[in-house]
């Protein structure tokens, strides 16, 4: 490699590797200058300082912002001024130092500047670093709050919902009217990176996660954004479920959990989790392993996601026939009589769901189980089948469809608890809910005090009335 004086590459080698063009001019030109003022507020060589020493402290004393201003005054005219003033305002944004930065501002520094190597500009670091107050100078001084760095194609926003510790960051910018709809070159928009990045935060940062999708949501984010891809808010969800599979018990319900409290977000603003392709389904991908997805699955259809595919019905995919598949396949393999009576009765619990949740059933033309490639309970799942198949071709009873007009009117989730706090009997709460093993006869009156007025409701005497009330029987 030839090499001129002081051993720097020459012209001819250096335009072969423009990446260096940066480095070349920060070591030769404007490196002094921000060298200098680095010095006076005491941030040279900055990050080997001691950890107990606050950076808030920093650069806030007046008589370092006094002589930082007597620097500035006095290399106005010198050649590199603009990049080096520039420059550090990138340091002190990396700090928070507003107090500094705001004289930087004052003494003609660019907000448009870019770091040599990253190509971030002082409000893309600003958010990288967590400093809202900086954010808030920057964006007051003129600051464009949507721009996009060159190599990435990042907003500061999209940089704002990618971690959870950045969450004051991406209030302070939605605050300041950042787009929040705006999309990166691959089509992701802040919702999307949000949760893009969820599957790699720990347990303690789910909740940060939320409150950002939240905050995004209700600033008008767009729950059905789709990419260049053809990814969706459920592609990232659905690669979540996966860790789940592999999770701990308690690390898995906690995953659920904050599934269930995204979805309850994104459904309420316009996400439809039955939409095709079946692999972008979450409705489809919990119903194809219901008994790990259990709770996410009855919370989708009590919240009124369609147990078909809401665009082509039944014959695109059918959460009936994916329910008996798996019914077939898992307690085929199941010898444990007390789990596989679980699964059958997690099964059981959802075709009541599906059922309750409209006034028809809808079926695929080609309905039809294998029961003989079921090696143990064959019978009960033969029964089950029957009476779904018997339900297609038979009109359906006055109380079925009272029960699923209350239930509709009962959403959003969780409809169990407001259907304990209605003043009616036990017998007809009995009959509103599903999941009769996991609600004893005591639970029902928690909420209902017999000596209230309001709990006074007329019980059918005849017989043949009472045995009309009863839930609907799938054995």
């Amino acid at each position: 490699m030839r090499k001129g004086p002081a051993g720097l590459v020459c012209r001819a080698e250096h335009c072969r590797m423009p990446f260096l063009h940066g480095f070349r001019r920060i070591t030769l030109e404007y490196q002094p200058l921000v060298d200098e003022i680095l010095a006076l507020l005491a941030l040279q060589d900055a990050e080997r300082q001691n950890a107990l020493e606050s950076h808030a402290c920093l650069g806030s004393n007046r008589s370092q912002l006094s002589a930082m201003r007597q620097v500035l005054e006095r290399e106005a005219h010198s050649p590199f001024y603009q990049e080096g003033v520039s420059y550090t305002l990138l340091k002190v944004t990396e700090l928070g130092l507003v107090e500094a930065a705001e004289v930087l501002l004052e003494f003609g520094a660019d907000l448009s500047f870019e770091d040599p190597v990253t190509y971030y500009t002082p409000l893309h670091i600003a958010v990288l670093r967590n400093q809202p107050d900086m954010v808030e100078l920057l964006a007051r001084h003129g600051a464009d709050i949507n721009r996009r760095d060159r190599i990435h194609e990042s907003s500061p926003l999209d940089l704002a919902s990618e971690e959870p510790e950045r969450l004051p960051c991406l209030q302070r910018l939605l605050q300041l009217g950042a787009d929040v709809n705006a999309a990166d070159k691959t089509g992701k928009t802040a919702l999307l990176h949000a949760l893009l990045h969820c599957h790699c935060s720990s347990v303690v940062d789910l909740d940060d996660i939320t409150e950002s999708i939240r905050l995004l949501l209700e600033q008008g984010a767009d729950a059905r954004a789709t990419t260049e891809n053809g990814d969706t808010v459920f592609t990232y969800i659905i690669f979540l479920l996966g860790d789940i599979d592999l999770a701990s018990t308690e690390l898995a319900e906690v995953q659920n959990s904050f599934c269930i409290r995204v979805m309850q977000l994104l459904m309420a603003h316009g996400a439809n989790p039955s939409e095709c392709p079946s692999l972008e389904s979450l409705t489809y991908r919990c119903l194809q392993n219901f008994t790990c997805h259990f709770p996410l699955l009855r919370f989708l259809l009590e919240s009124g996601a369609a147990y078909n595919c809401s665009l082509h019905g039944p014959s695109c995919w059918s959460g009936f026939q994916t329910v008996f598949d798996c019914l077939c396949s898992d307690v085929s393999i199941l010898k444990d009589s007390s789990i596989s009576t679980e699964v059958i009765q997690m099964g059981q619990t959802l075709l009541e769901l599906m059922m309750a949740s409209s006034q028809t059933i809808q079926l695929p033309s080609d309905f039809e189980v294998d029961i003989n490639s079921c090696r143990y309970h064959e019978e009960k799942i033969r029964s089950l089948f029957c009476s779904v198949k018997q339900l297609e071709h038979t009109p359906q009873a006055l109380k079925h469809l009272c029960r699923v007009f209350i239930r509709q009117r009962l959403r959003p989730w969780p409809i169990d608890v407001k259907i304990k706090a209605l003043p009616l009997p036990d017998r007809l709460k009995w009959y509103l809910l599903i999941d009769h093993t996991a609600v004893g006869h005591e639970d029902l009156s928690l909420t209902d005090d017999s000596s209230s007025p309001r709990s006074v409701v007329t019980v059918p005497t005849d017989s043949q009335q009472i045995t009309a009330l009863r839930p609907l029987s799938l054995q």
